[in-house]
């Protein structure tokens, strides 16, 4: 086998990569050493900003296959036709912790997919939980500094988690999901994923329908406890990305069910929660499941660097037949999520090949930035419109328009009959066995114990009430007993 040569950036070859150039054998180095100065200076920039949340990650290639047909529903080209494969890409992710956090700690999990269509890539990026914690992007910057590092200690601290939750009672019902026995996934596989917001398909006819998407993992959900989670921290703080990477190197393929549900668009005022408040889910007797097809994962990234941590998402990144909501939270995410990747990455991060499409052709008159390495044809124009036969719009909306009324300003959204806070959170625990209930308690009362405001434990405690009247004692009871130990 013939030899590979080591070269510098430029294609040089090296000559010495054991010693640098001196002054003599005991001399001082030479600034002339160019390899050295280039090989010290690209380790300095090795690292970029990562991410202020959805940190830590693990990814995997795979494909969708269309196994219903939905073509009465939308127009998506990739959903056309039963049978049809779609090349994806995904990134799970923890949300809190940074990037040299563990994997097997309580907390949400990134479900965020990439589909690589022949109309673009449509990626929706959701998480393993229906519900969040807040329904105004407003709120997302202080939601998440309450659950980092505090500027003081450096740690996370449950005063700011639960002070925040206190004055927030509409996170009820995500706190209720993430306590209970699915807050710490045994590992990615074992996981269900959700787009967790209300979308917008739209068929042929223009017909529209709002929907939600949940992916069931077709490994059956898993769970660790608290303890069993503490165990395997200390074990291996990779857990996650271990499962993921030797599961797929071995061609145990995970995969998951997409399944659906679909609201009628004149159905939406009149129900009985917000359908776009991102706090609620839609009750499968209303909105019942129906299935489009599966995702199957099947090839490990070369490179975590390149591939996963490079790795763009944004929500708003539709194709034809798919679009957005008046879902607030879904709403600032259009902004925020391509906006940190240009910052993080730069304007041509859509330019790298884990985020650039498979089939679709990119054209367009975006041109220069750093790493640039699209440019048009020669004699190409960079403007529009123009009389060069550049790239011309298609006049054909990707879905149907969303109405608008009203004085502009700062609203709450319109209530619906059931819309408050606490509903939904007391419905979940109602639907939890015995043992389960004793979990979510147990999970509960360890964190807010540790709260040493008496007024914020109070405002918490009047969430859980609310929500149900055992539900609310039973951590009222936990809580008192553990702060009197």
């Amino acid at each position: 086998m013939t030899q590979r040569v080591l070269t510098t950036e430029s294609g040089a070859p090296v000559a010495d990569n054991q010693n640098s150039a001196t002054a003599g054998a005991g001399g001082p180095i030479l600034l002339q050493d160019g390899h050295l100065l280039e090989k010290l200076a690209r380790f300095n920039r090795e690292r970029i900003p990562e991410r202020v949340v959805h940190a830590r990650g693990s990814g995997a290639y795979g494909y969708f296959e269309v196994t219903d047909d939905v073509t009465g529903l939308t127009r998506a080209d990739f959903l056309s036709e039963v049978g049809r494969r779609t090349e994806t890409f995904i990134r799970f992710s923890t949300v809190a912790d940074s990037l040299g956090g563990a994997d097997a700690v309580r907390d949400p999990r990134g479900f965020a997919l990439k589909f690589y269509t022949n109309e673009g890539n449509y990626d929706l990026v959701g998480n393993n939980t229906p519900v969040f914690f807040i329904k105004d992007p407003i709120k997302f910057p202080d939601f998440i500094h309450s659950q980092k590092r505090d500027p003081f200690t450096g740690r996370q601290e449950a005063d700011n988690v639960w002070d925040f939750w206190a004055n927030s009672p509409e996170a009820t019902h995500q706190i209720t999901w993430l306590m209970g026995d699915r807050g710490i996934p045994a590992s990615y596989r074992h996981m269900n994923g959700f787009g967790s917001h209300t979308y917008q398909w739209t068929n042929a006819a223009g017909e529209a329908f709002f929907v939600k998407y949940h992916f069931k993992t077709n490994q059956g959900v898993r769970s660790l406890s608290a303890g069993q989670g503490a165990e395997l921290v200390g074990k291996d703080a990779n857990s996650h990305q271990t499962d993921l990477l030797q599961a797929i190197e071995r061609g145990m393929n995970p995969s998951w069910t997409l399944y659906v549900q679909l609201m009628p668009t004149a159905e939406a005022a009149d129900y009985r929660f917000n359908p776009f408040d991102v706090t609620k889910v839609w009750p499968h007797a209303d909105y019942p499941l129906q299935r489009v097809g599966r995702l199957v994962l099947d090839r490990n990234p070369d490179n975590v660097f390149a591939e996963v941590e490079q790795a763009a998402f944004s929500p708003n990144n539709f194709v034809p037949g798919i679009g957005p909501s008046p879902d607030k939270m879904l709403q600032g995410r259009l902004f925020a999520y391509a906006d940190a990747q240009r910052y993080r990455l730069g304007i041509n991060h859509t330019q790298l090949p884990v985020n650039a499409p498979r089939t679709a052709t990119v054209d367009n008159y975006g041109r220069d930035g750093l790493h640039a390495t699209r440019y048009g044809a020669r004699h190409d124009k960079n403007y529009e419109p123009n009389s060069h036969a550049g790239p011309a719009q298609t006049d054909a909306a990707h879905s149907a328009p969303l109405a608008v009324h009203g004085w502009t300003g700062t609203h709450e959204a319109p209530a619906h009959s059931k819309d408050d806070d606490f509903f939904q959170a007391g419905e979940l625990y109602r639907l939890m066995s015995d043992d389960e209930k004793g979990r979510l308690i147990a999970n509960i009362a360890g964190g807010l114990s540790q709260v040493t405001r008496d007024d914020v434990i109070e405002k918490n405690l009047a969430h859980f009430h609310a929500a149900d009247a055992e539900y609310g004692k039973r951590v009222e009871e936990a809580v008192r007993t553990l702060r009197e130990e």
